[in-house]
């Protein structure tokens, strides 16, 4: 049962490296989106706070992680 379970964790483990390794153009965009982002919120940000996606750090952060992988992955193929 223990090398069952070792094969298994093998298995997953090697599909999870081939999947990144597959892909790390891709988390390389989301990388550098979520610093641009960021960077975004920090420097131009939304003064009254009404803004939807650059009034919070966490917002600006994962809107510009999405659209650097998308960016990336546009440009890739």
């Amino acid at each position: 049962m223990l090398q069952l379970n070792l094969f298994i964790v093998m298995t997953f483990a090697n599909r999870m490296k081939q999947f990144i390794l597959k892909n790390k153009i891709t988390f390389l965009g989301s990388i550098v989106g979520a610093i641009v982002g960021y960077l975004y919120y920090r420097f131009v940000g939304c003064a009254t706070g009404t803004c939807a996606i650059t009034s919070n750090p966490m917002n600006a952060t994962i809107y510009g992680s999405i659209m650097g992988g998308l960016f990336v992955n546009i440009i890739k193929k």
